[in-house]
């Protein structure tokens, strides 16, 4: 057993390690995008509104694998103009396509997670900022987005965990992540207990990450938890 650990652990690892880069990243560049895209969400113009909606509805109305499929070996149909333009090289490399698929669905999830948030800001707070002169800039800025980050932030990291496990597809575009090593590793021992220490791996990662967000949750809610004997944590009442 150990020989078998020793020979497929590096190949994990390698393949944890492209997971990990593609999760953040992914997840990075579309909390960016996320704030600006939940602001458009929630305006009443139609012309703002109605493509975020498209949007959001098409990358939550479909299968993952199915957006990873169309943007890979669609863009071959389009080689020559990609060539063009000097995308082709982007493109082609399944990695990239995969952190871009990978973007653009977190984008949809975390923009829907914001809007909720920002919406289930307490009116009272906003009525009473704008009672004191303040502009939207500095009303958004100073109370509704801090607010809305707090209640976001558990969603927010269950979409974390969520790419990182639904990541795996990844590997059905060649992507050596941690299922695409696993896959290779099974192809060259037929072993199936890789599988297992396959998912020992994304379960480690993935408690680790939960102690973490738990840590900065607790420090976000630390002036909501009651000091009194027995008290639970924000993030304990929760779960």
């Amino acid at each position: 057993m150990m020989d078998f650990i020793a020979k497929v652990a590096p190949m994990l690892l390698d393949g944890a390690w492209i997971t990990l880069k593609i999760t953040f990243i992914s997840v990075s560049l579309a909390a960016l995008l996320a704030l600006p895209m939940s602001i458009l969400r929630i305006q009443s113009s139609r012309v703002y509104r109605w493509p975020v909606k498209l949007f959001i509805s098409f990358f939550r109305g479909t299968p993952l694998i199915a957006q990873l499929f169309l943007l890979y070996y669609g863009s071959g149909q389009f080689r020559p103009w990609l060539m063009d333009m000097g995308l082709w090289t982007f493109f082609r490399d399944p990695v990239n396509c995969a952190m871009l698929v990978f973007t653009l669905n977190s984008l949809a999830y975390q923009t829907e997670i914001l809007r909720g948030a920002i919406q289930s800001v307490d009116a009272g707070e906003i009525e009473a900022a704008k009672s004191m002169g303040m502009h939207n800039s500095l009303l958004y800025k100073h109370i509704v987005l801090p607010l809305a980050y707090r209640i976001a932030f558990p969603a927010l990291g269950n979409e974390c965990i969520l790419m990182l496990k639904g990541g795996a597809v990844a590997s059905v575009i060649t992507v050596m992540d941690l299922m695409g090593q696993t896959r290779r590793a099974f192809s060259q021992t037929f072993d199936i207990s890789t599988y297992f220490l396959a998912a020992a791996m994304y379960l480690i990662i993935a408690t680790l990450f939960v102690m973490a967000w738990r840590q900065a949750e607790r420090y976000l809610y630390r002036h909501q938890i009651q000091r009194t004997p027995g008290a639970k944590s924000v993030t304990a009442a929760a779960t």
